[in-house]
């Protein structure tokens, strides 16, 4: 995650601290600092899940001394994919951060079963906060940046988290451990994501442990003028519970 937002790669440092998918390594701010950008991506791969085609990713954020509060949102081009918006509260100083994400979907999702033994499922409104029919999944981001390696440790604890077998909230987390490298001119990272326990949040199904993403990107500015550049990027993830591999690209703006 240079300093970029996208969930694929990214574009706001400030959005990279709120996203939480890569701790910065940066010391506190001393001013306040804005930024906002918008990626164009040949499709939506997070953490080894296929979420839509062609998209546009906008975001927006701020941050001062080390607090960051942010936007990230996805739109695909077509009707079927998934429509997102987060919002991300964070925190980071030296290699560490620490953050909490409110993530919306359009989608709908199993929350548990009622009494008569039937599966829930939420609402996709996005002013529902209800316990079992909301749309929004809260998730804790902790991490450090060691420089050669980040890890990144991801836990939902509120909204429309994935289930169990038994139908009991999962409470879904995500190991993320990431490594950034040079080279032939060129800046990459490879990526290897975990999924530890069962849950319905991630590759429809996981009855247990499994690597759900193992990726390869890389990243480039391409300028344009004396004065202008345009961030590129190319990855390719494969996820070995689906047995899904994925070849994207995008821009950053």
């Amino acid at each position: 995650m240079k300093t970029t937002i996208n969930k694929n790669k990214g574009v706001i440092t400030v959005a990279l601290l709120l996203s939480g998918l890569v701790p910065s390594a940066t010391m506190a701010q001393d001013k306040l600092e804005a930024s906002v950008g918008a990626d164009l991506v040949s499709g939506y791969i997070w953490r080894g899940q296929d979420l839509g085609g062609i998209s546009i990713q906008p975001s927006l954020g701020i941050a001062y001394k080390g607090f960051s509060l942010g936007a990230w949102g996805s739109v695909g081009f077509e009707s079927a994919d998934t429509k997102e918006f987060d919002l991300t509260i964070g925190y980071s100083i030296g290699g560490f951060s620490v953050s909490v994400t409110d993530y919306w979907f359009n989608t709908q999702v199993a929350t548990g079963v009622d009494d008569d033994g039937e599966t829930v499922y939420s609402t996709n409104k996005y002013f529902k906060y209800g316990a079992h029919s909301t749309a929004h999944v809260f998730e804790a981001q902790v991490g450090y940046d060691f420089g050669l390696l980040a890890v990144n440790w991801y836990t939902n604890f509120a909204g429309a988290d994935g289930v169990k077998e038994n139908g009991k909230r999962a409470y879904s987390s995500y190991l993320a451990l990431s490594a950034p490298f040079k080279l032939g001119g060129l800046d990459w990272t490879v990526d290897l994501g975990m999924v530890p326990w069962e849950t319905t949040f991630y590759n429809g199904y996981t009855s247990g442990f499994c690597v759900s993403d193992v990726s390869l990107g890389a990243s480039k500015d391409i300028k344009i003028t004396d004065s202008f550049s345009v961030p590129v990027f190319a990855k390719v993830s494969v996820n070995p519970r689906t047995e899904g591999a994925y070849f994207t690209f995008g821009l950053s703006f």
